[in-house]
């Protein structure tokens, strides 16, 4: 997420009650997780087996937890509980926003666009020309849509992450503050969820068709002209690269690359990072033929 106007580390450290490192002017100009952070950006960290990475990302600025020096060109944040102090930030520069119509009078809608009874948009939503959103459908804050999409009924665009933070009381929510979105001529099937990012972006590529009822998890790119069948559970912070096919009921885990044009068969568990341009079957899945092979001997072994 950009913070603009941006703000000065000083500023911040004074809003949070916080010691710092750096030079009191250093600009802030936005806040993001460490697998997207980029020059200007502010990033947490709170576990000792983070901090080298996060301390040599690309974030200018890091919320911790340790007391140590700064790198040359960055901001120090020094913390007793980063994770909270990092939701406070959210709540400040990304409050939530009480819908007061079905509509949102700050909506962006495109010409052409049509939109069915009882679809919900919220606030600071844009949307392209001739898209079609069938009824009950819901399109969350700050959403970004292409020209020509098709969203059908009961599905929802931009729900929050599902990202928690175990606490002796319970659990602690990391508040969203990223968005979905959704590239020119894709189509989101009935009851089908796409959560935003929780600081970045979730984005479907140009073209990509998604079957009912598939769950896209926060963060996760998927490119361009891939096909995703029904009762798929996409995991947070994964990338489908462009031509991806996945079919039915197929569950892919986090922070993993499915490379261009591979093929995922139906029912088969991912774990693991995946070439493209070659097709895959089973739990954990693997290459297909491989995986039907042992198979054929598995069963021969059992009437021996």
């Amino acid at each position: 997420m950009k913070i603009n106007p941006v703000i000065k580390l000083k500023e911040l450290a004074e809003m949070l009650k916080l010691e710092f490192a750096g030079d009191p002017d250093f600009a802030i100009s936005g806040i993001n997780e460490i697998h997207r952070v980029e020059t200007g950006d502010l990033t947490f960290v709170d576990h000792p087996k983070y901090y080298d990475k996060a301390l040599n990302s690309k974030a200018t600025t890091i919320l911790i937890n340790k007391k140590t020096d700064c790198p040359k060109g960055k901001a120090l944040l020094f913390s007793d509980d980063p994770f909270r102090d990092y939701v406070a930030i959210v709540k400040k520069f990304r409050p939530f926003e009480k819908a007061e119509k079905m509509i949102s009078n700050s909506a962006e809608i495109g010409e052409g666009t049509i939109i069915q009874p009882n679809v919900f948009i919220g606030n600071n939503v844009k949307i392209g020309k001739n898209c079609l959103f069938h009824a009950n459908v819901s399109i969350y804050d700050h959403s970004i849509i292409g020209d020509n999409v098709i969203i059908h009924s009961n599905s929802v665009i931009g729900a929050d992450a599902y990202y928690f933070k175990r606490r002796p009381e319970g659990w602690d929510k990391l508040e969203s503050c990223g968005k979905v979105i959704l590239c020119d001529n894709v189509e989101i099937g009935a009851l089908t969820s796409v959560d935003k990012g929780v600081s970045g972006d979730t984005i479907i590529g140009k073209g990509t068709k998604i079957d009912n009822h598939v769950q896209i998890g926060h963060d996760t790119v998927i490119g361009k002209n891939c096909l995703i069948g029904s009762h798929c559970a996409i995991a947070g912070v994964t990338v489908l690269e462009d031509d991806v096919l996945v079919w039915g009921n197929v569950s892919i885990n986090k922070d993993i690359v499915i490379g261009k044009g591979a093929i995922i068969l139906a029912t088969s568990g991912v774990d693991k990072s995946l070439e493209g341009g070659k097709t895959y079957f089973g739990i954990p899945a693997e290459e297909a033929r491989k995986k039907w092979k042992e198979m054929a001997i598995a069963r021969k072994l059992t009437k021996i």
